[in-house]
């Protein structure tokens, strides 16, 4: 319960930079299917990437890899929320084409957030001796 409650408002932290992203840089508030678009390649990369931060009390990536399948997994499930936009499943929904201008900002909205969770799940381990 202590590591969600330190855990989830780091994510909090990232979902709010990616609203003033969307909203300020992309002006999104004229084009609500441009902000669910970029919300939800956010928050499934996000959620994605936290899995490989928490599963270990190491470097994810460098110090300890995970396996070859939950590497396989993440990656495919990275890949079809990325291109759902182009699926008519995507066109349901309602998500829009993201400017190119969009991936280098995500890439260190991702950066940061895997940063910030690592920092916090080692003091959290030092901390409390767990995670």
């Amino acid at each position: 319960m202590k590591f969600v409650l330190l855990i989830g408002p780091v994510s909090s932290i990232f979902d709010y930079a990616t609203f003033g992203m969307m909203l300020w840089v992309f002006h999104a508030w004229a084009n609500p299917a441009l902000f669910q678009t970029g919300w939800f390649v956010e928050s499934l990369l996000t959620q994605t990437l936290i899995i490989h931060i928490i599963r270990t009390a190491n470097i994810p990536f460098l110090e300890r890899r995970a396996s070859v399948s939950l590497v396989a997994t993440s990656l495919i499930v990275a890949a079809i929320g990325i291109m759902l936009r182009y699926t008519p499943l995507g066109a349901t929904l309602g998500f829009v084409l993201l400017p190119w201008t969009y991936w280098p900002l995500l890439a260190l909205i991702l950066a940061g957030y895997a940063a910030l969770t690592h920092i916090a799940k080692v003091w959290f381990h030092r901390r409390f001796g767990l995670v």
